[in-house]
């Protein structure tokens, strides 16, 4: 149990001690006319000295926030409209490629067939001059042919004969003999001449 005979010492302490320092819980009223005195005082030195300059920076540092935030809007705007205008051009240009590659394989395939094309004619051409002079050959080898036949038979109707033969009779025989002869086979089909 706690001793009152302790305890009333020290609460007699404390009593005093609240006494001497009770002046500042309940102030007089001359110390509030002071404190208001002074407070007014320092209000109005903070007020002509003080305020203005702290105002001031802070309308400046108010105005600088709101230019560096139209800056940033403004510039942010412009970054959209050149983003747009790239991705527009981009669009464009890879458009532009398609149609250059488009008319390149249309190119390339107009040539390849223009190629292919002037290959075949020339092919044609070339087959065609080889038929004539095959032709050509052919008739001239014949001629000459018929001018053999037609010369050894008038030669062999010479020894046969022993007499020379007129040549009405070598004419003839030379006409017989050749009537004789199917140079069509020779020619593969031609006719005779």
């Amino acid at each position: 149990m706690i001793d009152l005979s302790t305890i009333l010492p020290l609460a007699a302490e404390a009593a005093a001690e609240e006494e001497s320092s009770s002046f500042l819980v309940s102030p007089s009223i001359g110390l509030m006319i002071w404190t208001l005195v002074v407070f007014a005082a320092v209000l109005a030195i903070l007020k002509k000295w003080a305020i203005p300059p702290i105002q001031k920076a802070i309308d400046d540092r108010r105005a600088l926030i709101e230019d560096s935030i139209n800056h940033a809007e403004q510039t942010r705007k412009e970054a959209d409209l050149l983003l747009a205008d790239y991705r527009q051009r981009l669009t464009e240009a890879r458009s532009q490629a398609d149609d250059i590659v488009a008319r390149a394989r249309k190119a390339a395939d107009q040539r390849e067939a223009d190629a292919l094309e002037a290959g075949r004619k020339e092919r044609e051409e070339l087959l065609e001059q080889t038929k004539k002079e095959i032709q050509l050959e052919t008739e001239k080898s014949l001629q000459d042919l018929r001018r053999e036949v037609a010369s050894l038979t008038v030669l062999a109707t010479e020894k046969v004969t022993r007499k020379s033969l007129d040549s009405a009779d070598q004419q003839r025989l030379v006409e017989e003999a050749l009537g004789e002869v199917d140079f069509s086979a020779l020619t593969g089909g031609a006719s005779k001449n």
